[in-house]
């Protein structure tokens, strides 16, 4: 196995596998410094940085950072690499890649051919050499679009999540937050609801009365109950009105396991989804959403950062063609990320990798109550996706979310980003809106005295 060195500050520093150097070159987080493999010293990750610039791209595809041999994930990302793609910059190292990647070569087309050429690690890899600007200026430039009964991912578009929980899963609650956020012009990625309750019985009951809203407001949208997938599945079999299966996810074979999926489980989610044929103007289905910690949660990092294994969920996610895929970047706590510029910078990070790779990327702009953060720095941060061209964003009545306690964003901010930016909805969505007087907008309360009916809520 090579070793890696490289000098900062008139000290050497030497890097023993290509996963230290990786884990050494990230930008300081206390995820990395809890499973002891960052960086000691500023130095030392100036040093890695260095090393990580001169390193040529098509080391990624001899060195493994987890084993071939025993994890499903490696061996997914390696063998579905796509040579014809990476062939024009196959000869350049890291800090090539990041130069071309900055340069006006790589345009829309051009960054949209190389992305299956790209495996995670290399995606991760330039990522620990930009600034957040060079994160936002490349994302930006790149257009990831994915259709089910909306169109996400066009440029001078965003499109939004409508996230209304409730912490006893009632209908009428549901209902209201559905309102307020339709009154704003939110939902046109999804309604997507956090169970209180996984049974069978209880998703499907919500999913039902979505779809009557759906129907008899002939409204182009699409609904999830985010319960986990082998549930789903059992919905869908039982005829259930399913629009996008849901999953989180990681970069490991052994933190998959931890979620209690396999890749194999994740394709009959998407074969099962995809036969109900459900979609109007496309057919992608799946929903996967991720975090930076997530393997380092599960004790299955091998050893490897967590935003580089972050990026390798990417890999897993874009082998099923997805319509949305998220990171909860704040959402798992200070031990992972510890305070606002951190969540901003793995946030940027995040978004930056997966548009990088193909996907069409969302961010929950959120952090947990016990982070040093705080909403001024939410603003920060979805204001900086915004410019980034970030495909969706999700959003609660008032910032909070009161069945998962914590902080994201409210209906209003992503009004406050469409108007600041000059940024419409989901162009499906954006007709219904106009259609129905609702919106920021709007020149009156529309009549939706239907809407609780609608979802089988007893007058």
């Amino acid at each position: 196995m090579p070793v890696y060195s490289a000098s900062a500050g008139g000290e050497t520093y030497r890097f023993g596998s290509l996963a230290r150097l990786m884990a050494a070159a990230t930008p300081r987080r206390s995820g990395d410094e809890l499973a002891g493999i960052a960086a000691a010293s500023e130095g030392e990750r100036v040093a890695a940085r260095y090393a990580l610039a001169d390193l040529p791209l098509a080391e990624f595809l001899n060195e493994a950072l987890v084993p071939y041999e025993t994890d499903e994930v490696t061996r997914l990302i390696l063998d579905s690499h796509d040579r014809r793609a990476f062939a024009p910059v196959a000869a350049m190292t890291v800090g090539d890649l990041r130069d071309w990647l900055l340069s006006e070569a790589a345009d829309t087309a051009a960054l949209a051919r190389l992305a299956p050429g790209l495996t995670p690690e290399m995606a991760a890899a330039v990522s620990k050499l930009m600034r957040n600007q060079d994160l936002v200026g490349v994302a930006r430039k790149i257009e990831v679009v994915s259709r089910f009964r909306t169109t996400l991912g066009l440029k001078g578009r965003i499109a939004t999540r409508l996230q209304p929980n409730h912490p006893a899963d009632d209908l009428a609650g549901i209902a209201v937050a559905v309102l307020d956020g339709l009154l704003q012009g939110t939902g046109d990625a999804v309604i997507g609801i956090n169970p209180a309750s996984d049974s069978i019985a209880n998703c499907t009951g919500i999913l039902e009365a979505l779809d009557r809203l759906r129907q008899d407001f002939a409204m182009p949208m699409q609904s999830c109950v985010l319960t986990h997938v082998t549930n789903t599945i059992k919905i869908i079999e039982a005829g259930g009105p399913v629009d996008l299966p849901f999953q989180s996810i990681a970069g490991t074979e052994a933190a998959n396991a931890g979620f209690g999926v396999d890749l194999a489980v994740l394709a009959e989610a998407n074969d099962a989804a995809r036969s109900l044929k459900r979609g109007t103007v496309g057919d992608n289905v799946m929903y996967f959403e991720t975090g930076q910690g997530a393997p380092l949660s599960a004790d299955a990092h091998h050893g490897v950062d967590q935003q580089t294994l972050e990026a390798r969920a990417y890999g897993v996610a874009r082998a099923y063609d997805p319509f949305l895929v998220n990171t909860v970047v704040g959402f798992i706590g200070p031990e992972y990320l510890y305070d606002g510029k951190q969540v901003i910078r793995a946030a940027l990070e995040d978004h930056f990798c997966g548009k990088l790779l193909g996907l069409p990327m969302g961010v929950d702009v959120c952090y947990t109550n016990h982070v040093e953060a705080d909403q001024d720095d939410m603003d920060t941060l979805m204001t900086l996706l915004a410019a980034a061209g970030v495909n969706f964003v999700i959003c609660v009545p008032g910032a909070d979310d009161v069945m998962l306690s914590y902080q994201t964003l409210a209906f209003e901010d992503a009004a406050w980003l469409r108007r600041v930016f000059g940024l419409r909805p989901a162009p499906e969505f954006e007709d219904w809106l106009a259609a129905m007087d609702l919106g920021p907008a709007r020149q009156a309360l529309p009549d939706l005295s239907g809407l609780a009916g609608r979802m089988g809520i007893p007058a």
